[in-house]
């Protein structure tokens, strides 16, 4: 059967619409030979994102951004995601925006609820949420130091300004002039530190025996120190605690009454006997001395006694009455 020539033309103008159609595909990203499942998203901002951008799942590329678009009646960024893999990817999943390194741009990555069994079909529109890239993480945390180094900033400018309008010509002199006494006190400090090792060394020999005193007087007292730790220090403790004891009885009893030297301390009519008793011995001593014929009477040419006349102090007749 021979080929006519109009067919062989209809039969190349059909192949070449049909390359056109795959070519302009192909440059779209879309392979028409290839079953893909389109889902959409909904953001507030994908700023970042562009079409043609990666899609992936746990890291790995499963299909890419086709379009963005404006949802006219909500306002919001409609994204398609066109995804070429047989993996389930249920309807609470989420797409999340993402950047993954400074250099790439912004990806989306499926984060799938495994809990979730009912699987999202084409054409459905899943939840989409937007995760901070690192530059806007690094922003964030900058921007706290950045507020505190402003202030840092403007608190040294106060403080310079203050510096300035304290240190006129007046308080520059007066810094140089302490300068130049700390100066001179330091020269004065190393003066002394050098007569002060003149005077050490010079003094070496004395030092020594000093310390050579020292370590003596220490050996001595270690030797106190061991014959104290030999001594039975505990039976000299419990013989001493035994006396006080015993003195602690006897104050007892003498408070208590008991016993000759406690009834003296509280037999009151003892110690008014003995009071009174004291003071007529005083008052006959008193009178002996003053009166002493009275009870001795030597009469050489035989005198007669002379009546009794009682002493002027009288301290125990006016004690009775």
């Amino acid at each position: 059967m021979k080929i006519t020539r109009e067919v062989k033309t209809a039969i190349l103008v059909i192949t070449s619409i049909l390359l056109f159609i795959w070519g302009y595909g192909y440059l779209k990203g879309k392979d028409l030979f290839t079953n893909y499942k389109t889902l959409y998203v909904e953001y507030e901002n994908v700023e970042g994102l562009l079409p043609s951008a990666p899609v992936t799942l746990n890291g790995l590329t499963i299909g890419k951004v086709n379009s963005i678009a404006i949802n006219e009646s909500t306002g919001k960024l409609l994204v398609e995601l066109q995804l070429n893999t047989d993996f389930p990817i249920s309807k609470s999943s989420i797409a999340s925006i993402y950047e993954p390194s400074f250099i790439e741009g912004k990806q989306v990555a499926i984060l799938p609820n495994f809990n979730d069994k009912s699987i999202a079909v084409d054409g459905q529109t899943i939840t989409g949420n937007v995760k901070l890239s690192m530059t806007s993480e690094v922003s964030q945390k900058l921007e706290p130091l950045q507020e505190k180094i402003e202030k840092l900033l403007s608190n040294a400018d106060n403080l310079v300004t203050g510096l300035n309008n304290i240190l006129d010509k007046k308080g520059q002199q007066d810094i140089k002039k302490s300068l130049a006494e700390l100066s001179s006190t330091m020269e004065q400090f190393h003066k002394a530190s050098l007569s002060a090792n003149t005077i050490l060394e010079d003094n070496k020999t004395q030092i020594k025996g000093v310390v050579s005193n020292f370590n003596k007087i220490s050996g001595d007292f270690s030797k106190i120190s061991d014959s104290l730790q030999k001594a039975d220090l505990a039976k000299t403790a419990r013989v001493l605690q035994k006396t006080l004891g015993n003195v602690d009885q006897i104050i007892a009893n003498l408070q208590s009454g008991k016993g000759t030297m406690g009834k003296m301390l509280k037999d009151e009519a003892l110690y008014n006997n003995l009071s009174k008793t004291s003071k007529e011995l005083e008052l006959l001593l008193q009178d002996v001395r003053l009166y002493p014929t009275r009870y001795v009477n030597v009469s050489v040419f035989g005198k007669k006694n002379k009546p009794y006349v009682a002493p002027v102090n009288d301290t125990l007749t006016k004690a009775k009455n």
